[in-house]
C-alpha cells in the first residue's frame, strides 16, 4: 500500500523529511478495524513527533486524523462493519494512518457525520476529542447551560484546537467565551466560532482580559505559548479556578504562581487512554458519536480551512511547514492517494 514516512529527523524544507514508500497491507485481528483512508488532517503532534523522534532508517507514518472506510474487522470487534464510514484520531503507539489502509482499535473509532465530507470529517477528531477532554473531563467544566454564571478564556483560539473548544464551550455551556487572537483575519475567524469577546495576545494578557471580564475569568484553555502568558494567568483569575494545558511550554512555568488563588493545573494528552489501555478508553469512540450528532444536527461545524489535495509527501511537507509557521487558521488536510 501507499503511504507517506520519515526515516531521519530532519526540517521540513529537506526533501527527505517526509517520503512516500510502499509498505504492507495490515491485517485486522482482535477489536482492530482495517480503515481504507479517505482523508487526513496534520495537527502539531505530527510536527513535533517528526523533529523528535528518530525512527534511524526505519519508515516511520505520522498521522492522528482521519476520515475513512471499514475495509475488514477482527473477529472481536462489535460496534462496526464493512462499509462503515468512521471517524477517529488513533493511538500514537501504533503506526500512524498517512498510509491507504490503516489499524484502529473500534473502541477509538466514532461514526463519520453524514453531513460531512471525508475531508471536512478528517478536521475533526483530534482536537474535538482533546477539547472535550480538557474541559469536561480534566479540569471539570459543567456539561450544559445551568448553573452559575462563569468565564473560560481560551489562549490560541483561531487555531484547530481553539477552534473546537470555542465551539463546544458556546454551544454546550453557559460560559461567556473569550478567546485570543492577533490578527483581523483570525479575530473574525473566532467570533465565526461564537467567541463572545476576542481580545489580543500579543499584548499584555491580563489587561486586555480584566477589560472584557474585570471580575476575572473562571477557566483558562492555554493552547499555545504557555510560558509566554503563564505569569498573567494568576492575575486575571478568580479564585479557585482551573487551568488546562495541551502545548509543551518551551520554559519551565513557575506553578508556584497558582497558589495564593489555589488555582488547578491539569495537562490533557488526548493519547492518554489509548497509551495505558484505560478503562474509560472506549469513551473517545463515544466523544465522536456524541460530537457527529451535534454536527449532523447544525451545533457545530467542521473546522477545515485548507484542504491540499491528495495524500502524499510533497503535499504533507506542505502542510508540515503552514502547521510550523504558526500562522494556520482552523485544520489542514488532505484527501485520497491517486
Amino acid at each position: 500500500m501507499k503511504a507517506v514516512a520519515y526515516r531521519h529527523a530532519l526540517p521540513i524544507a529537506d526533501a527527505q523529511s517526509l517520503i512516500d514508500v510502499e509498505l504492507p497491507r495490515p491485517v485486522a485481528t482482535g477489536r482492530d478495524l482495517l480503515v481504507k483512508v479517505e482523508a487526513i488532517s496534520v495537527n502539531p503532534v505530527d510536527t513535533k513527533v517528526r523533529q523528535r523522534v528518530d525512527p534511524n532508517g526505519a519508515d516511520h507514518v505520522l498521522g492522528w486524523d482521519v476520515a475513512g472506510t471499514v475495509a475488514a474487522v477482527g473477529p472481536e470487534v462489535r460496534r462496526f462493519k464493512v462499509g462503515d464510514a468512521v471517524w477517529y484520531a488513533g493511538d500514537r503507539n501504533r503506526p500512524g494512518a498517512n498510509s491507504e489502509f490503516h489499524l484502529v482499535d473500534e473502541r477509538l473509532v466514532g461514526r463519520k457525520p453524514s453531513t460531512l465530507d471525508m475531508a471536512e470529517a478528517a478536521a475533526m477528531p483530534l482536537t474535538a476529542i482533546t477539547a472535550w477532554e480538557l474541559m469536561f473531563d480534566r479540569i471539570g467544566i459543567p456539561h450544559g447551560t445551568q448553573g452559575k454564571p462563569a468565564t473560560l478564556l481560551v489562549v490560541g483560539a483561531a487555531g484547530g484546537m481553539g477552534s473546537m473548544a470555542v465551539q463546544l464551550a458556546r454551544r454546550l455551556t453557559g460560559l461567556t467565551v473569550i478567546g485570543t487572537a492577533s490578527r483581523e483575519e483570525t479575530r473574525e475567524w473566532v467570533k465565526a466560532m461564537g467567541a463572545h469577546h476576542v481580545v489580543d495576545h500579543s499584548k499584555a494578557l491580563d489587561a486586555e482580559v480584566l477589560a472584557v471580564a474585570p471580575d476575572g475569568v473562571d477557566y483558562v484553555l492555554s493552547l499555545t505559548k504557555t510560558e509566554q502568558h503563564f505569569a498573567a494567568f494568576p492575575k486575571l483569575m478568580k479564585p479557585q479556578g482551573a487551568i488546562g494545558l495541551i502545548d509543551d511550554p518551551a520554559e519551565p512555568i513557575d506553578v508556584r504562581l497558582l497558589k495564593v488563588k489555589s488555582i488547578a493545573l491539569h495537562w490533557e494528552s488526548m493519547f492518554t487512554r489509548s497509551a495505558f489501555h484505560t478503562d474509560d478508553m472506549g469513551e473517545q469512540g463515544h466523544i465522536l458519536d456524541e460530537v457527529a450528532n451535534l454536527v449532523d444536527a447544525g451545533v457545530i461545524r467542521t473546522t477545515l480551512r485548507k484542504n491540499l489535495g491528495k495524500i502524499d509527501a510533497a503535499n504533507l511537507r506542505n502542510a508540515h511547514q503552514l502547521l510550523e509557521s504558526g500562522t494556520t487558521i482552523g485544520k489542514v488536510a488532505l484527501e485520497g492517494f491517486l
